[in-house]
């Protein structure tokens, strides 16, 4: 059954990206509980497994029902595309106890027994208590699920914003949504996403926010109440290589041309990347990466572009020929 998305004009003018790394890490924990979606994390897993054991996550779990309300206080709007993870964890923590207390209710009722249970319970008794707990367990679920390898998810996640920026301005943004995902659709004025219960809603001059995931493949999310903006949650462009090692070392022709460090850092920029990640993936300082990519951009074989506080990296058709060859 379809999910119908009602675009007005001013609409049309307010669609944006987003990224939030809190998204990512509730999504993390909702992942560890879902089998089916676990196949394209099988090494993330294997790498955390013991890390996840020593959380007791069983208080999320519970306001997480597969089909249902989700607490929107612990997923509040993301803020942009260059927002941390602490910026979006102090939202959670000034969360009104009142209305907090709604919003478990409305997400336990969602669940069979959940209501009922001791966990349940105690979480409606003392609500002030229970957001500063569930925030304490978000940010330990943060440290320990997605932190070590937040580098290499975020270089995905800003990578596909930047590769379907592009594709807007080349396209326009009828043809990009249906390009995000199979599941949607788009016929001059109204976006409609494949979805479990027929749903009508007006953005009503707010826009949309779109948005890729890591963790939340293969779904596509939404059906946000405010005070999120209208949302489209997206699996992200290129998860099913996300965990594999880097590959080979560069070619020696490249190497003997520009030197070791150099090379690997053009032969690294399949995607376009930030310092930092690219550091993160080379096992390099991020000064020796900075060094080599000033002196590749110089040489005309890379081009930045600024993202709000971020510069991301990406091959000209130079660097596109030198690499391949």
């Amino acid at each position: 059954m379809p999910y119908h998305m009602l675009f007005g004009d001013e609409d049309l003018l307010r669609c944006r990206f987003a990224l939030s790394p809190l998204w990512e890490t509730q999504e993390a924990v909702r992942t560890l509980g879902r089998p089916d979606r676990l196949g394209y994390h099988a090494a993330w897993l294997r790498r955390i497994r013991d890390a996840a054991g020593t959380l007791e996550l069983a208080p999320l779990r519970l306001l997480m029902p597969r089909r249902g309300h989700n607490p929107d206080f612990l997923g509040p709007p993301p803020i942009g595309p260059a927002a941390s993870f602490e910026e979006e964890i102090a939202a959670v923590r000034a969360a009104d106890p009142v209305a907090a207390r709604e919003d478990m209710a409305r997400a336990l009722a969602d669940s069979p027994g959940a209501l009922e249970s001791p966990v349940g319970r105690r979480l409606l008794a003392d609500p002030a208590r229970a957001v500063r707990e569930l925030a304490d367990l978000v940010e330990a679920a943060w440290h320990a699920l997605v932190e070590p390898d937040w580098p290499r998810l975020r270089a995905l996640l800003e990578a596909d914003v930047a590769f379907h920026s592009r594709r807007l301005a080349e396209v326009g943004l009828g043809r990009l949504l249906p390009e995000l995902d199979r599941r949607l659709s788009w016929n001059g004025r109204t976006l409609t996403i494949e979805w479990r219960g027929e749903h009508v809603r007006e953005l009503g001059g707010q826009g949309l926010v779109l948005m890729p995931s890591v963790f939340s493949w293969p779904d596509v999310v939404s059906g946000f109440d405010p005070p999120w903006q209208p949302t489209v949650v997206y699996p992200a462009r290129g998860i099913g290589g996300l965990w594999a090692e880097p590959a080979g070392r560069a070619p020696e022709t490249l190497v003997r041309l520009l030197g070791r460090g150099r090379a690997a850092v053009l032969a690294a920029l399949d995607e376009p990347s930030t310092t930092t990640a690219l550091a993160h993936r080379l096992g390099l300082a991020p000064s020796s990466v900075s060094a080599h990519l000033t002196v590749l951009r110089d040489a005309g074989l890379l081009v930045g572009r600024r993202y709000g506080h971020q510069v991301h990296y990406e091959r000209t058709p130079l660097g596109m020929a030198l690499a391949g060859a």
